[in-house]
């Protein structure tokens, strides 16, 4: 074979170098695998080698002190809850005639700021804690406010209407502050901490604070903060007027001190004059003291307190129109009538309601007289009925004279039946004199009210009609009048053993703002009539008509 042939170049072929090396390949791979390796069987350490996660770098930190994460979480809560405060942005709600907003904010001492835009705001006083109340007032809705201009009438449920208002108002506040403290506690501290226990626990903390809070709140909460307010504003003239009324309030209260005074003096006057009739009533008479109309007047109770202390009075006898809307917010005007320390008989006038009947009925002095009911106080016999029409404001229309015949009929008819019984009636009461003049015949003495001017008479039948005027110088409103309307009042002298009217004096006081007092004394003139008896020393001094008193004693 030529030596050319030997040196003719290796093809790449498969059976050629490369596929000698990947036929010897395998074999020295089998040699490196352990020993009952099966083919395409990966080993078990490969497998878990590879299963292993990869791991971060990380630089180690030395732990937080205790003391700095609680206080970090606290600021987390409080700064969460004050967000979660201000996203709820408050409680509209209405208040009355007026439409109000309320919402609770941080503060670090507490209290009620009220909002008044324009005018201004006040500060209270009313707790002390890390919340504070902000109430503005918005806007006096049109509609409500000419309802009350209206219906006066309604003004009787105001204050019941306000407080149901506020109660609602604050209740609802104080669900959606909760929720929204909570919320925004829980929700920022999950976005700083990215733990969900860690949310939890600031909420659980937010809402512990919150109710913190509000136990000190309530254990410090002062309700005479009103009395004492902070203007700010245009309202920082509001102290001046405040204290324009506040001396009115003094003034009046001189006033009608002022009047109980005169009275006690020009009495003493009076029982000291030589110009008196001859009829000195003797300590065993029996003296009734009519008062009516009082209508709110406060300086009425001043006044009757002082007569009953000067005249030794055994009972008074009111025949109504004590109040003036009959609402239960006058209740409280009522209550001296407890301190008087005689027996009050009290008849319903058309300004007294039902309210006001009840609320006198639980004093233990007095007796409520209607549809004929009779007593018998400080030894006299009295029946009376209420007034069967309650018109505080023109907005009830009267039924007039008629439901007053049939109220006095039904009265009439109480009375015979007292007097078949064999407790016949000394005096009788009612509101309207319409009522009362159906008693003719049937009583000595009927007393009456509401026209607000005296009237004596004799009706046909004999009985005396006795009408009084306006104890109260006809309430508080009489101060829109051109004059003020004069306080009057009338003291009963009664013989003890039948009972009849022997004298009588009238009282008769300057309006609001006049200091006079006069007293005159009356002696029955009919003879032999149901209304009167027979008059103990009926001669009267010099220069004075016969059952008349002398000249009137006016104050100094």
């Amino acid at each position: 074979m030529p030596r050319d042939a030997d040196r003719s170049p290796v093809r790449a072929t498969p059976t050629g170098i490369r596929g000698r090396l990947r036929s010897a390949l395998p074999n020295r791979l089998a040699r490196l695998r352990p020993r009952g390796h099966r083919p395409g069987h990966r080993p078990a350490t490969t497998r878990t080698l590879r299963r292993l996660p990869r791991t971060r770098t990380r630089t180690l930190h030395p732990a937080p002190h205790p003391f700095t994460r609680s206080v970090a979480l606290l600021a987390v809560v409080l700064l969460g809850a004050w967000l979660g405060l201000l996203a709820v942005g408050g409680v509209r709600t209405p208040v009355g005639p007026m439409d109000t907003k309320m919402a609770l904010r941080p503060s670090l001492t507490g209290g009620t700021r009220i909002n008044v835009s324009p005018l201004g705001s006040l500060e209270l006083a009313s707790h002390t804690a890390p919340l504070r109340l902000d109430v503005d007032v918005d806007r006096l809705d049109p509609v409500r406010s000419q309802a009350l201009v209206d219906h006066p009438e309604r003004l009787s449920g105001l204050q019941e209407e306000v407080a149901h208002d506020v109660g609602a108002g604050a209740t609802e506040l104080a669900v959606r502050s909760c929720v929204a403290v909570v919320s925004g506690a829980t929700a920022l501290a999950l976005v700083v901490y990215r733990r969900p226990r860690r949310a939890l626990a600031a909420g659980g903390l937010a809402l512990t604070l919150l109710a913190a809070s509000a136990a000190g709140a309530y254990a410090t909460w002062n309700p005479k903060s009103v009395l004492e307010p902070r203007f700010s504003g245009l309202l920082s003239s509001a102290p001046q007027v405040v204290g324009s009324a506040r001396s009115i309030v003094s003034d009046f209260d001189v006033y009608q001190k002022e009047l109980a005074r005169l009275v006690t003096n020009v009495t003493k006057l009076y029982d000291a004059t030589a110009t008196l009739p001859a009829y000195q009533p003797d300590p065993t008479t029996l003296r009734v003291l009519h008062v009516s109309d009082i209508h709110l007047n406060p300086a009425a109770w001043h006044i009757i307190g002082s007569l009953v202390e000067q005249y030794g009075i055994d009972v008074v006898v009111d025949s109504g129109d004590t109040m003036d809307h009959g609402s239960a917010a006058e209740n409280g005007f009522l209550d001296p009538i407890a301190d008087l320390g005689v027996p009050y008989v009290w008849v319903r006038g058309n300004h007294d309601s039902q309210t006001t009947q009840r609320y006198l009925q639980r004093m233990r002095n007095v007796r409520v007289l209607d549809e004929g009911r009779a007593v018998t106080v400080g030894g006299v016999r009295i029946a009376g009925i209420g007034d069967p029409q309650f018109t505080p404001d023109r907005s009830v229309k009267a039924q007039g004279d008629p439901a007053e015949r049939m109220a006095g009929l039904r009265f009439a008819s109480a009375l015979r039946d007292q007097r078949q019984a064999g407790t016949p009636v000394d005096i009788a009461v009612a509101h309207e004199p319409v009522a009362a003049r159906e008693t003719d015949g049937l009583v000595p003495l009927v007393l009456a009210g509401h026209v607000h001017h005296r009237e004596t008479e004799i009706m046909p039948l004999g009985t005396r009609l006795k009408i009084e005027g306006s104890t109260g110088g006809g309430g508080l409103r009489a101060v829109q009048n051109d004059k003020p309307e004069k306080v009057r009042a009338s003291i009963l002298y009664l013989d003890r053993t039948t009972k009849r009217l022997q004298a009588w004096d009238e009282i008769t006081l300057g309006g609001l703002g006049l200091t006079t007092a006069e007293v005159s004394r009356h002696l029955p003139k009919e003879a032999g009539t149901p209304g009167t008896g027979p008059s103990p020393s009926p001669t009267a001094p010099s220069g004075a008509p016969a059952g008349r008193s002398g000249p009137t004693t006016p104050s100094p």
